[in-house]
């Protein structure tokens, strides 16, 4: 599915026009449903290639298949597609329509259960704090204030544009904050080692909760460990990371403070269930990214909900139709309370925006 942006959404690597969602829906033999999200948001034209690739690859090898578990079916598909994955050259996207397919799986056991994901998973607190990300350098100040009177008390700033520009942002927007609230920025891989370098002895100024991609994700540890001795901002990634072994070194070496795994881009919940905790244990924050639809969003605030720790739910500050309308609950205070519905809570909301926007034409 796909929206227009009423108001364009910028990053160091593009401009997103639109909005776009791949989502799917899974039934088991007893009738029992469950929906995912693969992750798609940039760029839009990859949302027909993941829905191919679920349609063509993931889907057959699935039909009529038995699982004990999530767990087992994610395993079976890492497994079965590591070669294809190679061959094709797109670990990328076959690792995102796994993650959906074991997103749907999670919120199909768990509604067969009658459970609310994060209890099926052992969580106990339905409330965990948010903050509102998105935020682009043109009105910041504003959009900050607009998010401040919808309920957040945290907000990240997309910075990596022009250093004159990201840092009067900056400082208009730290000159105004509460004392019980939060404030980060994302630099989404723009600068050089240098560059960041040069950049962070002037984001010491500020009392930032962490920086985000200053650097490419990909980049040797050495130069994430150069950055994270010489900055007193905590350091955060982990949206680009595609793999356990990513995670695992992530996790053990002391360049990241702030992990964010994506599970809609690796991992669904099987993937990232561990790996969450193992962030926790590692007295590490665990901030769930994320930045795409409804089903996505909800499955990662209920991971949230699941594991605990101090982490803080990503939600978008950007208007989109195909979030908003599946799963938006209000945030007060900084924080959202989940729903007791069973699964992923959003059940009853597809069915009705399918019934209602799609068959408007709001929605292409």
């Amino acid at each position: 599915m796909r929206v227009p942006c009423p108001v364009l959404v910028q990053t160091s690597f593009g401009t997103m026009f639109d909005r776009p969602a791949v989502f799917l829906e899974l039934t088991d033999d007893q009738g029992n449903k469950g929906l995912g999200e693969v992750w798609c948001n940039f760029p839009s034209c990859g949302a027909e290639h993941r829905a191919r690739l679920l349609e063509t690859a993931l889907f057959p090898a699935i039909l009529d298949v038995a699982f004990d578990s999530p767990n087992i079916c994610f395993t079976h598909l890492e497994k079965q597609f590591a070669r294809l994955a190679i061959q094709a050259g797109e670990p990328g996207p076959i690792a995102q329509c796994i993650a959906g397919v074991d997103v749907a799986l999670w919120d199909l056991v768990a509604r067969r259960a009658n459970l609310p994901l994060f209890r099926l998973l052992g969580g106990t607190n339905a409330t965990i704090p948010t903050y509102a990300s998105g935020i682009n350098p043109a009105n910041a100040a504003q959009t900050v204030a607009r998010c401040r009177a919808e309920g957040h008390r945290a907000f990240k700033l997309k910075i990596g544009f022009n250093r004159a520009a990201d840092l009067e942002n900056i400082a208009q927007i730290t000159a105004v904050l509460g004392p019980d609230e939060a404030f980060m920025v994302d630099a989404n891989q723009a600068w050089s080692v240098d560059e960041a370098r040069d950049m962070l002895p002037q984001l010491a100024d500020f009392s930032l909760g962490w920086l985000e991609e200053p650097i490419m994700a990909d980049r040797p540890t050495e130069e994430w460990l150069s950055l994270a001795l010489a900055s007193s901002v905590p350091l955060a990634a982990g949206e680009n990371m595609i793999n356990a072994l990513d995670f695992a070194q992530g996790i053990s070496r002391p360049a990241l403070d702030v992990i964010q795994p994506d599970l809609c881009k690796w991992g669904g919940i099987s993937g990232v269930l561990p790996i969450a905790k193992d962030i926790i244990a590692a007295g590490k924050r665990y901030c769930p990214h994320y930045l795409g639809g409804g089903i996505g969003l909800a499955a990662s605030a209920h991971l949230l909900a699941a594991v605990g720790g101090d982490g803080l739910l990503e939600t978008d500050s950007n208007d989109n139709p195909l979030r908003n309308q599946l799963f938006a609950p209000p945030v007060a205070g900084g924080q959202m309370k989940l729903a007791e519905a069973s699964g992923l809570g959003v059940a009853d909301q597809f069915t009705s925006f399918l019934a209602s926007d799609i068959a408007k034409g709001d929605i292409k």
